[in-house]
């Protein structure tokens, strides 16, 4: 049964809020997947205190970086089942782990960080692993 959205709310927010994509349906991803040109970041969310202090905050991080992928979307793992379990489709040899981040280059994906290379990290070093990604597959974005 999928968390209530009041729950998650904030949750979806502190993303959406930086400008991150919602996908919200198996569709919705299929749809966001098959824009293959350039460098795109995929954050399957989560309600777990790993997601609040380091993930989420890892990704505000790293999209304050010079390098930045073409585009970044999310997908809320407990609570958009259908479309967790379509993004995971794009990765089918790395078991499900949420919060985990997928980066895709001309639709291949090239860096992934599970679970376990979240929890127990400060949101700083999750940002520094998603920059040196960026710094391999993006090209720097002017400054606004």
């Amino acid at each position: 049964m999928p968390y209530s959205p009041l729950l998650v709310k904030p949750m979806r927010e502190e993303l959406t809020s930086l400008g991150v994509d919602e996908l919200l349906t198996a569709e919705d991803v299929d749809k966001w997947m098959q824009q293959k040109d350039g460098a795109a970041l995929l954050v399957v969310n989560s309600v777990c205190g790993c997601a609040a202090g380091m993930a989420r905050p890892g990704v505000r991080l790293a999209l304050e970086h010079e390098a930045q992928p073409d585009r970044v979307a999310t997908v809320f793992a407990g609570q958009d089942l259908e479309a967790t379990a379509q993004a995971r489709n794009y990765f089918p040899d790395i078991p499900p782990s949420s919060p985990s981040m997928a980066f895709f280059k001309d639709g291949e994906l090239v860096f992934f960080m599970p679970r376990h290379r979240i929890e127990g990290r400060s949101a700083e070093a999750v940002a520094e692993d998603l920059k040196t990604a960026f710094d391999e597959h993006c090209t720097a974005q002017p400054v606004s």
